[in-house]
Order: structure tokens, then sequence, then C-alpha cells
């Protein structure tokens, strides 16, 4: 007989706690007298070492975190560009001045969102632009430049 070809007998019943003295398990239920343990819903959760700092974060971090190499874009809204002139060329200097971009430094560059309306005809110099906020700028009669 080898450990492998072991089988359950299929006779142990489900031990009831708490059903008594006579029963060997009755009162505390196994659960000791007092304490966090002892408790319903006591206990302390998965990886908790009694306030000691626990191992997960002991141990140095490892493997990939795109955080340093991650594109860092400047949101702006088409509703935001309904300040200037028609015919007005729209760049990150000119939202600058204009006060619509509170930095200077413009990370890696303005991506251009599409909530709101336009309805006037501007060239827009951005580095991203999303589908709808292209088509908006284009529908009003002006142009979408990606630089």
């Amino acid at each position: 007989m080898k450990l492998n070809e072991l089988t359950s007998s299929g006779n142990a019943k489900a031990f009831r706690k708490g059903r008594g003295v006579g029963s060997g398990n009755g009162k505390t239920a196994g659960r000791g007298h007092k304490g966090q343990n002892s408790r319903s819903g006591g206990g302390v959760r998965p990886g908790f070492e009694g306030g000691q700092m626990p191992l997960y974060r002991r141990l140095p971090k490892r493997g990939f975190n795109n955080t340093k190499f991650a594109k860092s874009y400047i949101e702006l809204n088409i509703q935001d560009l309904e300040i200037f002139a028609d015919g007005t060329t729209v760049d990150s200097e000119l939202l600058a001045d204009s006060g619509i971009l509170s930095v200077a430094k413009v990370n890696d560059g303005i991506k251009v969102l599409g909530s709101g309306e336009l309805t006037k005809k501007l060239v827009v110099k951005a580095a991203k632009f999303t589908a709808s906020a292209k088509e908006k700028i284009e529908k009003a009669g002006g142009s979408a430049l990606e630089v």
C-alpha cells in the first residue's frame, strides 16, 4: 500500500462544536477563555505580525514599474479653446500666455480632449488629440495638427 492509494473510509461524522459539555467541545467550543480569537470575527488579517513590520513590507520591491517611462500629458478640453478668436493658431505658448495652462513646462505635450463644443475655426497644435476632439475641431472648420 502506498500513500497515493489510501482512500477515505467515509465514516467521519461532522464535528459539531459548542453543543454541551458532554460532547467534549462545549462551552467555549475549543476557543479557550477570552482574547481576540475567542470572539466572533476575531483574529488578525492575513500577513499581520502583531505590529512587527510584516515580511511583505520588509522585502525590497522588485519587477518593472512603468512610472519612470510613462508619458505625462497636460489635458485640455475643447471647451477651453472657445475663448480664442477665429483663425487663431493655438499652441502651448499661447495657452500659457492666456493663462489656460497654469504650468509653463508642458512635460510630454498637451492632449486635447473632446469635452464641450467648439464654434470657432482654430488651428490647434498639440501632441495628441482624442478622436472626438479632432472631429469637433474639423467640424468647426479648423485643423488639428499633431506636433
